[in-house]
């Protein structure tokens, strides 16, 4: 017995979350096939809301900072980035959410999702031309960094638990990682 299995376009998908068919379910769209997204614990909350906090902090009205919220790329994904830096274009987006050139970076912040994000997100983050991705491990309190993009890949990967980062998108903005990571306790 062979098993065939649906593949989502981005356009039905559009069109079944208007129809109310997916009943207010998170899910996300990761190359055609979708996926029911587990539900936040606390921790996880609370590190995404005050980093995306800091964030909007730091780079004020240069970017918009867009928490779980649907970014489009074309290789038929629509994932929900747990935090996405995106161009401030105002009223676009009533038409259409972040495409990757709207794209500045991506964050996730990942326990029990780890290596989904690790894996197939970052793959599909790379393959979409998103330039930096993100990846705040909660477990170990670190922030994994993925840049430098070349044929669909990310070439460069960093690991840090200290110190301070620029993305590639704001070099002139000092980021402290331990504000990104959780671990600095004066919000």
């Amino acid at each position: 017995m062979t098993v065939t299995t649906y593949k989502w376009t981005i356009e039905r998908y559009h069109r079944a979350i208007e129809a109310g068919i997916f009943d207010d379910q998170p899910i996300e769209l990761l190359r055609g096939d979708l996926v029911v997204m587990p539900p936040e614990g606390e921790p996880h909350a609370y590190y995404n809301t005050e980093a995306a906090d800091y964030l909007r902090t730091l780079l004020g009205e240069r970017a918009k900072i867009r928490d779980a919220k649907p970014v489009t790329l074309p290789n038929n994904s629509e994932p929900v980035p747990d935090v996405a830096i995106v161009k401030p274009l105002g009223e676009i987006y009533l038409e259409h959410h972040p495409y990757p050139e709207d794209i500045f970076w991506i964050i996730e912040f990942s326990n029990a999702t780890l290596n989904k994000d690790l894996g197939e997100k970052k793959d599909i983050y790379a393959e979409a031309g998103i330039t930096e991705y993100w990846v705040v491990n909660l477990k170990y309190k670190r922030l994994q960094v993925f840049r430098d993009l070349k044929n669909g890949q990310y070439k460069t990967e960093l690991t840090l638990t200290t110190g301070t980062i620029a993305s590639l998108a704001f070099p002139d903005v000092s980021i402290q990682v331990e504000r990104v990571i959780g671990l600095a306790r004066s919000y």
